[in-house]
Order: structure tokens, then sequence, then C-alpha cells
């Protein structure tokens, strides 16, 4: 059992070298991009970070992990294929739980890493600016691009 441990630990380590070793690079890349839209419109439409609400809603979890599904999956699928792949050219074997680490270190973790970063991004981002438009009064607006800026922003009247 602990030979099989070493030689799981070892044929995991020795893949960043070798054939294909430019996907780990490439797939973590593509998944961040994926996770990035799916935070900024998880953002948009108000929904709240994808692993707090794994961990706070269990009941939610089922639609969660479908949603992350749709948007890594075929990153992950990739990631299976790709390592099978290397296995049998540098293995001459397939190892399926190897290829399972693999893909998920890949694919899904950088995807709900990410993903909560863009979505925490968006939501401060939107935070700070609907505190900034709170003090903008309606009977005095912005000044457009052409009209005169010269008494912006209005000052108090000490005259009352």
């Amino acid at each position: 059992m602990e030979e099989m441990f070493t030689r799981a630990w070892n044929d995991l380590i020795a893949r960043d070298s070798g054939p294909f070793h430019v996907r780990l690079i490439i797939q973590p890349v593509v998944a961040t991009f994926l996770a990035i839209r799916a935070g900024w419109a998880d953002a948009r439409d108000g929904r709240p970070i994808f692993f707090s609400t794994l961990v706070r809603e269990p009941a939610r979890a089922r639609v969660m992990l479908r949603n992350l599904w749709r948007i890594v999956g075929k990153v992950f699928l990739v990631a299976l294929v790709l390592d099978a792949v290397y296995q049998v050219i540098v293995l001459h074997w397939i190892y399926p739980l190897e290829a399972l680490i693999v893909a998920t270190m890949l694919a899904l973790v950088p995807c709900m890493v990410i993903r909560a970063i863009g979505n925490r991004l968006v939501t401060l981002t939107r935070s700070r600016r609907s505190s900034d438009n709170k003090g903008v009064s309606l009977d005095n607006p912005r000044p457009t691009s052409g009209e005169d800026k010269s008494d912006w922003p209005p000052r108090p009247n000490k005259s009352q």
C-alpha cells in the first residue's frame, strides 16, 4: 500500500516535465477565464459567492454544483483526457485516481477560487459606487460633458 502512495505521489510530481506539461499552465488559465466571467455574472445577478453558498446552504448544493459543472465541465473533461494520454505515453498505464486529482487541481480548484474573487471584486466595486452615488443630490446632478463644471461639486450655501 505504501508503494502505491509513493508511486502516485512521484507520478503526480513528475507531470511538470515531459509531454503535455504546457497544459499545467493552459488549463488553469482557461478555468480562470471562465470563472471570472461566472463570478462577474453572479455578482451582477446578486448571487452570493459560490463556495460560501455550498457551505452555508447545503440545500442549494445540487443547483450550485450543476452550475459549476456547466461552467468548467469541458475544461475538466479535457484535463482528464489529456492526463490519460500523458499516462499512456509516459507511464504506459492509466491510473484513474491520479487523473481525477490532476483534473480537479487544473480545472475545479481554480474555477472555485477565482470565481469567488471575481464575485467579491464586482460586489465591492458596486457597493463602493452606490455609496459614492448616495452623496449626489437629485436636485443638483453632476454636470454633463457640455455643461459648465466650474461650480461642481456644489458648495453649501452660507447665506442660510
